[in-house]
């Protein structure tokens, strides 16, 4: 127990009364009514430290009493303020107009808040919580109420810095908190610092309503998403007091058409019909852009891969080394999540995709040289996607690694498998595939279940009959003897 909770105890001490919430009285000796110490026979340190114990429990025990009194008695005075205590402190509580740059849910414009006023949390401070708390009750009972300097403290000298000043000191204050890795900086780059430069105004002031006002301005609600995890990152970064919880997220808009095999492999030929019906020819240096884009998407719907674990430092030489017995593609260790080695479904596709054609595998090395920034690797990807769109493919680019978890499941590969190859949890794979399972799929993994059924009910009448054809053989043998 903190010594803090005494200190001045012996100057006053508090008891209800029924004209005020408390008035003082100087006996001191009111705290050890009905106390006793305990017996001891010796002067020894364990018997010293039982009475200093014994003591600090009883100052505990009045304390606690009139803490409760304390807010009883405000309580019963309609004072719309509560007393807390924290640790070592006491906290009045009480709904107040939202501070300077806060929000409240459903666009209230009150909210709950504590106020430390620097009040230890002992008998005398309890008295100065009581008067802070009456005086509070009445600005908050007029209409009164500010936040001033009192009420805001180290706060009110705070200078709101801009979005772009904070994002220039947010890696260094990151890992100041953080252990530092290359993966981890990576991330932080492409994942959050990338998506406020995109999507927010850097001069903009850092407050909450500034924040929100980027998110919502966001078109899609992925991208609104991911601006929101990453601003809610800056914010705990710099301990921004800031409530998202008002932002809502619509993720049922984020639908998804998983494509099956045979959809796959018809929109394969897409990219070539559409070059063939273009009116006017690209620049010579152009004019394969439509066979890279075909690989990727080959390869995407072969792999699983996300879009950019083909860009980021392909091993082409791996990928077309004579020891590479399995036809594994090397993602590498800067991506996502890391590096691993991932094994293709539809092994035939690599030969229908021309996945192991060299030509296609230097146009990939020039154009991931190009992408020597996160941004510029973001920008590829999502001009991937409109170049499906632009073809007349229907899915996206991640639609088929989407496939490909659906399809793993339906072959019966077992989940820790699949899950890795793709690069992410267990959690994570069983959800992909429960939420796009969809119906035809779950017709087929229950008709495909009951046909390999009735396959081992054949099975074991065959192997009945076989032992009934193989004792008829010996009693016939027997029978000749």
């Amino acid at each position: 127990m903190s010594e803090s909770l005494f200190q001045g105890w012996e100057n006053s001490i508090l008891v209800t009364d029924r004209n005020s919430a408390f008035t003082e009285v100087e006996d001191e000796q009111d705290i050890f009514i009905d106390f006793e110490l305990p017996a001891t026979t010796d002067g020894s340190y364990r018997g010293t430290m039982a009475k200093v114990k014994a003591t600090e429990l009883r100052y505990q025990e009045v304390f606690d009493e009139k803490f409760r009194e304390a807010n009883a008695n405000l309580k019963r005075d309609r004072i719309k303020v509560s007393i807390k205590q924290t640790g070592n402190s006491l906290q009045l509580q009480a709904t107040l107009p939202l501070k300077p740059g806060d929000t409240a849910k459903n666009g209230r414009l009150k909210k709950q808040y504590l106020i430390s006023l620097g009040i230890p949390a002992n008998l005398d401070g309890l008295r100065t919580a009581v008067e802070e708390s009456y005086e509070l009750g009445k600005l908050i009972a007029r209409h009164t109420f500010v936040w001033n300097e009192k009420y805001l403290g180290v706060k009110a000298h705070v200078t709101r810095k801009t979005i772009g000043e904070l994002l220039e000191e947010f890696e260094t204050e990151y890992f100041q908190r953080n252990s530092f890795t290359l993966k981890r900086q990576r991330m932080l780059q492409k994942y959050r610092i990338a998506r406020i430069k995109r999507y927010c105004d850097l001069q903009l002031e850092a407050s909450y309503e500034n924040f929100r006002s980027c998110i919502n301005q966001v078109p899609t609600e992925g991208a609104k998403e991911g601006l929101l995890i990453a601003l809610k990152l800056l914010a705990n970064t710099f301990n921004l007091k800031f409530d998202f919880s008002d932002i809502k997220i619509n993720r049922d808009r984020r639908v998804r058409n998983i494509p099956t095999d045979e959809q796959i492999e018809t929109c394969f030929s897409l990219f070539e019909q559409s070059y063939l019906r273009r009116k006017k020819q690209p620049k010579p240096e152009l004019r394969n852009t439509w066979k890279l884009k075909a690989w990727c998407y080959g390869m995407l719907a072969t792999y699983g891969l996300r879009p950019h674990e083909l860009l980021i430092n392909p091993d082409i030489d791996w990928w077309l080394s004579n020891e590479n017995i399995d036809n594994t593609w090397k993602v590498d260790k800067s991506c996502k999540t890391g590096e691993r080695e991932a094994f293709p479904l539809n092994l035939h596709w690599i030969d229908k995709f021309d996945l192991k054609n060299p030509a296609r595998l230097i146009e990939l090395k020039q154009w991931s040289d190009n992408l020597n920034q996160l941004g510029k690797v973001d920008f590829a990807v999502q001009n991937l996607a409109q170049y499906f769109k632009r073809v007349g493919i229907n899915f996206q680019p991640y639609d088929l690694r989407h496939a490909w978890a659906i399809r793993a499941h339906l072959l019966g590969i077992p989940i820790k498998a699949a899950a890795d190859n793709l690069g992410h949890s267990v959690e994570i794979h069983t959800r992909t595939y429960q939420k796009y399972f969809g119906r035809d799929n779950r017709k087929k993994a229950i008709n495909e279940a009951l046909n390999k059924k009735s396959e081992v009910e054949l099975l074991r009448e065959k192997v009945i009959q076989l032992e009934l054809e193989n004792q008829m053989l010996k009693l016939g043998a027997l029978g000749k003897e």
